[in-house]
């Protein structure tokens, strides 16, 4: 069983958070109808937002976290950790909705594939450029060293930015609605 993010009424009201209605998701089967062809997962991943409200989030973990600079955000374990429920509030939604969007204007130039490496050169671009870039240069390499396997070989993210614009979008529409995210696993 993999992680789902689940749009969800903030606040809660009772014992348990209400899943927010499909409804609120459904012109997302419009932006599936409008990816270019080679683009069949964003397609998929904005058709199943439109039917369910709902993420499956295994596969964007470690991007996400890459990204953020954090781990487990796509999990809330940093609400876990305080015993409060996994759930990413609408500021957190607006956080990773920021980042990603930020990867994905990031990403324009190098191409429309987005791999571990195509992501490690956005990266060390956008931080050679800021306050701080040798350290942060530093840290960066560090992360992306903990995520290659035993034998050196990264992960082997295959994304559009298609796709990181429909999960993108999924976050936005949480903020701004004010709703949300159950990670539920």
């Amino acid at each position: 069983m993999g992680l789902d993010n689940v749009a969800v009424q903030w606040p809660r009201t009772g014992r348990f958070y209400e899943p927010v209605a499909p409804a609120e998701f459904v012109d997302f089967a419009v932006l599936a109808e409008r990816v270019p062809p080679n683009a069949a997962p964003a397609a998929a991943l904005a058709d199943h937002i439109a039917e369910s409200g709902t993420v499956r989030a295994t596969g964007y973990c470690q991007l996400v976290d890459l990204v953020l600079g954090l781990g487990g955000v796509l999990y809330a374990t940093e609400a876990e950790a305080e015993d409060e429920d996994p759930v990413i509030d609408p500021d957190g939604c607006a956080w990773i909705a920021g980042g990603l969007e930020r990867l994905v204007r990031g990403h324009a130039d190098v191409g429309t594939e987005v791999t571990f490496d195509s992501v490690a050169r956005v990266l060390r671009t956008a931080i050679s450029s800021g306050r701080l870039a040798e350290q942060q240069l530093r840290w960066l390499e560090e992360r992306l060293a903990a995520l290659r396997d035993e034998g050196g070989e990264p992960p082997q993210w295959s994304f559009t930015l298609a796709e990181l614009s429909v999960l993108a979008s999924f976050y936005r529409r949480c903020a701004e609605r004010g709703f949300a995210v159950y990670a539920d696993f």
